[in-house]
């Protein structure tokens, strides 16, 4: 298993339902913030530089919704850096069924980190480049 991609498990429960009987789109917002938690919490050099005061601030987001998920459905939340710009940088997340395999949702995230004292953009050089580069899954692979 790549080391660059985290997986973070969630079980489909009740509350996570629209009247519908499978989950709400927005839900699915919370899984893939879930998935970049456990991406920080496993990459201690990202989670080290988020320590000292930076913070991850989504910009942008576009989500492809594949196959509704309902109660009891085991989903695997797959997220990995995609790619690195010199502002801004894309998280790419699959949701996945755990039994059949189907993609449920994919989803690419742009984010800026953004020094929480100055309020400034961080450059992605230097220090950080050096956090992230080896992190980094070619977006052709995070699909």
């Amino acid at each position: 298993m790549d080391s660059r991609i985290t997986h973070t498990q969630v079980r489909v429960r009740g509350f996570h339902l629209d009247g519908y009987g499978h989950v709400n789109h927005a839900r699915y917002l919370e899984f893939l913030e879930e998935g970049r938690w456990a991406f920080a919490d496993q990459h201690p050099a990202f989670a080290a530089g988020m320590a000292e005061g930076v913070a991850l601030v989504a910009v942008n987001l576009n989500i492809d919704y594949r196959r509704a998920a309902v109660i009891n459905d085991d989903l695997d939340i797959e997220t990995c850096l995609s790619h690195i710009g010199g502002r801004s940088a894309r998280v790419a997340h699959r949701i996945v069924h755990r039994d059949s395999g189907e993609l449920v949702v994919s989803a690419l995230l742009t984010f800026v980190l953004l020094d929480q004292r100055s309020g400034e953009v961080v450059p992605l050089e230097g220090v950080w480049r050096e956090r992230l580069e080896p992190l980094l899954v070619a977006e052709a692979e995070a699909r």
